[in-house]
């Protein structure tokens, strides 16, 4: 919850954690005034962070795709990065385990 300090004209020049001498106006981070200064729209906070989640899955795509064909080895990576993947396969492995796959393969042949 920021301590807002605002320019002539009304608008939110700062945010602060502390209460500076200048700033007495005190407002929640749910605030839409709060909410566009760090650069969330009022419609849909959380855009920009699905945006980032996807674009996070097509760099990922692009890395295993880049190892399949050789360009690329994992050991080619820090070792940050390497965990932070290996991190991410897992959970998903163990995500899609408890998922229902509609299009895999099964004893009983193709019906789709």
């Amino acid at each position: 919850m920021p301590y807002v300090r605002r320019n002539a004209v009304g608008r939110i020049d700062s945010l602060h954690r502390e209460r500076p001498a200048d700033a007495v106006e005190f407002l929640d981070d749910a605030h839409p005034e709060v909410q566009a200064f760090v650069g969330r729209s009022a419609d849909n906070p959380d855009d920009f962070s699905r945006l980032d989640a996807d674009f996070v899955r097509v760099i990922e795509d692009v890395i295993d795709t880049l190892i399949v064909k050789n360009i690329l080895n994992i050991t080619d990576l820090p070792s940050g990065a390497q965990a932070k993947l290996f991190a991410r396969k897992s959970f998903r492995e163990r995500i899609s385990k408890s998922s229902l796959r509609l299009f895999e393969p099964t004893d009983f042949g193709d019906v789709v």
